[in-house]
């Protein structure tokens, strides 16, 4: 019987030799990434301890003790709490005002200068977490240059606005530091998106007698769209999994309440209580809520790519 000869596709090397090529990277994120991710929702299933070999199967019991019992101040939900005060007061702002600083250094921007300023609002986003922290704590205290600027702006003298010790003001003090952290980061990420836009648009709109405020909104905002997604969902999942501020702020002697994160009370509960199923089951559920944020982003922001003006 005659063999039948299959024709020859190059579509189908390609495909075959693409898939090669991402062999290594899905091997790489099966074992630092899927596996973790496995491992912590068994972990959470038991009553595993950090000290103890054995542990028992125990269900979904850790879950449940979670959302039902009170650990003082340190609950679940007081950490969910202090989770989404600190994500909502970080990354409205930071999106908002990277934004806004990269139109701004896109129109007033030098040839020759914008490599150097773009470096030194990078620079932050280098500076070790602890050595930031460190150093707001410090603009923090009592005598302080944040609670001397504060007294100028409201007109007082000598008066201490706890910035370490009120509960608000911890809450805020985290949040600017964070805020200046990373502002500079996430506008060098715009200042790209932005000039990947081809300059004839504009051009093209000017002729037709566009105003910059309606330029912004119906060319510039559509097209730098790609780069808005990028920068919220890296924001959003940066400020969810905080804890170095935190961290930092409490073992200098804040309180810890206030701040406690979920990543946080993970620490505490699996390090320091040795309780690895629960800071498991903790931990899986911060991941369904970075994964259905990144999704309700994803999903919110298809379509509407059309330029207008």
């Amino acid at each position: 019987m005659k063999k039948k000869l299959t024709p020859y596709s190059i579509e189908k090397k390609q495909v075959r030799w693409g898939f090669l090529f991402t062999v290594p990277c899905l091997v790489f994120f099966a074992v630092f990434s899927f596996y973790p991710i496995i491992s912590a929702f068994l972990t959470s299933l038991t009553n595993r301890d950090a000290i103890r070999r054995t542990y028992d199967f125990i269900g979904f019991q850790n879950y449940t003790y979670l959302f039902t019992q009170s650990n003082g101040g340190f609950s679940l939900l007081n950490s969910l709490k202090a989770t989404a005060i600190f994500t909502v007061g970080t990354f409205v702002p930071m999106v908002v005002v990277s934004l806004i600083l990269a139109v701004l250094i896109m129109q007033l921007r030098k040839p020759g200068h914008s490599k150097m300023f773009e470096l030194a609002y990078y620079t932050p986003a280098v500076l070790s977490s602890v050595v930031a922290a460190t150093i707001w704590m410090i603009l923090f205290q009592p005598t302080g240059l944040f609670n001397q600027i504060s007294n100028f702006v409201m007109h007082t003298s000598g008066k201490d606005y706890q910035w370490l010790t009120n509960n608000s003001m911890l809450r805020a003090s985290t949040i600017i530091v964070y805020f200046w952290k990373y502002i500079g980061y996430f506008t060098i990420l715009f200042i790209t998106g932005l000039a990947s836009i081809p300059p004839t648009i504009y051009e093209a709109a000017i002729v037709d007698g566009s105003s910059r405020w309606h330029t912004f909104w119906k060319i510039t905002l559509p097209l730098l769209k790609p780069t808005v997604v990028l920068v919220s969902i890296m924001a959003m999942l940066q400020c969810l999994k905080t804890f170095s501020t935190q961290y930092m702020f409490v073992q200098g002697g804040t309180a810890r309440e206030p701040i406690d994160v979920i990543t946080m009370n993970i620490y505490y509960t699996g390090v320091v209580n040795r309780r690895l199923g629960r800071s498991s089951a903790m931990s899986i559920i911060l991941f369904l809520i970075m994964l259905c944020f990144t999704y309700l982003q994803f999903s919110t922001q298809k379509g509407g790519d059309d330029v207008e003006y």
